[in-house]
């Protein structure tokens, strides 16, 4: 039996299980081994391998380590619970990014204040260092054990498990679940947890079943690196967009229309200066900009497929009594537009970009400021090339989205998916547009991960998770190829051997919602946005009166550079205007005084440095102009 690690090839006369091929390798892999992959799937260290097989040890530094860890975590809170509440019942219990969660049916309800006597308990379970032990039952010996312990929804899970489905619990000293794995080979491998919070949830998230109560917490490797990511978490608390959006006049969030959010002057500001800088590099870049409707009916929604497979999602009217749809898409209509000419091939590429507003209706409890709304302008663009084109049009849209989270001092890693189960197309298509996504990538010497089966169901993609100025990370840009929309609407182009083809189209984005992305960018920035973003670049203070006459001359001066403005002409002490002017986070201050008045100067204050000293207005002007222009930060 051969038996390949990385490229190393290692022979065994026997079954071997994965810790055993851990500690043949080293022991120090061995201590640190949490986990293995076997051909690709994640399994447990006593996992027998019998057969020729490629092997990975898995370690807390891999991301699959982290959520074995977490998983093991829940299942020591789940013996923790049911060690203090006897009679509450399981639901599920799985990891979340940074973390993990139980569903909990509880008789009598807890609260925030139960959590220290909980993790007391689980503190107990992991000191006690219990074995982790799988073992598997046949389907009506699953439903008697749950049964036996009055675990009504763990028995409502096995039955709906499909038939043959392998069945696998996991016991904990005299604790078992219901549970896939794989975990830990024991307790004791926890090192740093901490039960964060509670809140409710629906069973099998249907508000027509029980509200459970779900306990979540998080887990990591090491002490400091929890202390770090509780750190980072006060840290995001004092930079919620929804509280400095409100605070600095941005876009309020109302009952009368909740999920769609209401921008105000300083927010559409914002906007608009996203919106003119995309439109700037896509019309340098050769994209024209069209605009569809945002109600079309029901067979245009039935033939891209959205009508049987995102209906759910979609608010639909009737009109003249014809079904109807608000698009939560922009790909359809912009099919359509390409569909009313004639094309040849040396019309392709033809890059058309759309800055649609699309509804998608979201539950209300998943609903959140800016991050997740029921209403979002969506930067699309559709490309329609031929396939010699592929590589070279996914690498110019790589460059945008480079270019533009560059500007805005992102950090940014890229992944690759593939094609998923569900997908539709031959495999011929699949590994055409897999190998040229691959291809531009290798090209442009970008690294990349490969997350194997999580495509569209029409075609493999490339994800951009940007990572903000506190460390957490956010899907924006993404790429994706599709070989299927153009062969629903039966779209063509004449070729150069004068027979009729089908385009290829790559579906992009690059902030992705554009409602979302100022929500990012008010987080990365704790609201304190480079001068060219600034809602208002400059505020005038004038001390008095007597200098108000000049204060207003240095806002026109400034404005007529088409920089941003505001004089506070209110009559309050010129240090309380500056506290005010402080809070709004503005990056320039001028305090205008008889002084200032007389030698034709501003006094400057800096948001970060504070007062800088005064300076020639024309030479002022000229700095700010050059800062907005160039979209630079100070």
């Amino acid at each position: 039996m051969i038996v390949t690690l990385k490229g190393d090839k290692r022979e065994y006369a026997a079954p071997v299980t994965c810790r055993q091929i851990a500690a043949d390798i080293g022991e120090g892999l061995a201590r640190a081994a949490v986990a293995a992959k076997v051909d690709g799937k994640l399994v447990d260290l006593a996992y027998v391998v019998d057969k020729d097989a490629e092997v990975e040890i898995v370690t807390l530094k891999d991301k699959e380590g982290l959520q074995v860890y977490r998983h093991t975590a829940a299942h020591v809170l789940a013996q923790a619970v049911k060690s203090i509440y006897p009679t509450c019942k399981l639901a599920i219990g799985p990891t979340i990014e940074n973390g993990f969660y139980y569903d909990i049916d509880f008789k009598t309800p807890i609260s925030q204040e139960d959590l220290s006597k909980i993790e007391t308990e689980m503190q107990k379970i992991i000191d006690s260092n219990l074995p982790v032990e799988r073992f598997t039952l046949p389907r009506e010996d699953a439903i008697k054990l749950m049964t036996k312990y009055s675990e009504k929804y763990k028995v409502e899970l096995i039955k709906d498990l499909p038939e043959g489905e392998e069945i696998s619990f996991y016991k904990q000293g005299g604790f078992t679940d219901l549970c896939r794995g794989p975990h830990l080979p024991s307790t004791g491998k926890i090192k740093a947890f901490k039960l964060t919070s509670i809140a409710g949830a629906y069973w099998r998230g249907n508000e027509k079943n029980k509200m459970l109560t779900r306990i979540y917490g998080t887990a990591f490797a090491k002490k400091d690196e929890m202390k770090a990511y509780f750190t980072m978490l006060e840290e995001a608390k004092k930079r919620d967009h929804t509280k400095l959006g409100r605070e600095l006049g941005l876009f309020a969030l109302m009952n009368e229309g909740k999920g769609f959010p209401f921008f105000l002057p300083k927010g559409m500001v914002l906007k608009n200066i996203l919106i003119d800088y995309w439109r700037q590099i896509h019309t340098r870049e050769g994209y024209v900009e069209v605009q569809t409707p945002i109600i079309l009916n029901r067979s245009l929604w039935e033939t891209s497929g959205h009508w049987d497979h995102y209906k759910d999602n979609m608010y639909t009217t009737k009109i003249d009594g014809e079904d109807c749809a608000i698009k939560p898409m922009n790909c359809p209509g912009g099919m359509l537009i390409y569909k009313m000419a004639p094309h040849s091939y040396k019309d392709l590429p033809i890059r058309m970009g759309e800055l649609g507003l699309v509804h998608r209706h979201e539950k209300s409890g998943q609903l959140h400021g800016l991050m997740r709304v029921r209403c979002f302008t969506q930067d699309d663009a559709h490309i329609f090339m031929l396939p010699e084109q592929i590589t070279d049009e996914i690498k110019g849209v790589v460059r945008i989205i480079n270019e533009v989270y560059t500007l805005f001092g992102f950090k940014y890693h890229v992944e690759l998916s593939t094609r998923p189960e569900d997908s539709m197309g031959s495999d011929e298509d699949w590994e055409t547009a897999t190998a040229a996504l691959r291809e531009a990538l290798d090209e442009l010497h970008l690294p990349y991960v490969v997350n194997e089966g999580d495509g569209a169901f029409y075609g493999p993609k490339i994800d951009f998770h940007l990572t903000d100025s506190i460390g957490r990370t956010w899907q924006c840009g993404t790429i994706q190829l599709d070989f299927q929309l153009p062969q629903r609407f039966e779209a063509e182009y004449t070729g150069e051997d004068g027979q009729k083809h089908r385009p290829i189209m790559i579906h992009r984005v690059v902030f992705g919602s554009i409602e979302r992305f100022i929500g990012i960018l008010i987080e990365h920035y704790a609201g304190k946005f480079p001068v060219w973003l600034s809602p208002v670049q400059v505020k005038i203070l004038p001390v008095s009166d007597k200098s108000a006459d000049y204060a207003k001359e240095v806002e026109a001066a400034l404005k007529a550079q088409g920089l941003r403005a505001e004089t506070d002409m209110r009559n309050e002490k010129i240090g309380y205007k500056i506290r005010e002017a402080q809070l709004e986070k503005l990056p320039y201050m001028l305090i205008i005084g008889d002084k200032e008045k007389e030698e034709g100067t501003v006094a400057v204050r800096m948001r970060e440095k504070g007062d800088v000293g005064a300076m020639p207005l024309a030479d002022f002007v000229a700095k700010v102009k050059k800062e907005n222009d160039e979209k630079t930060a100070f």
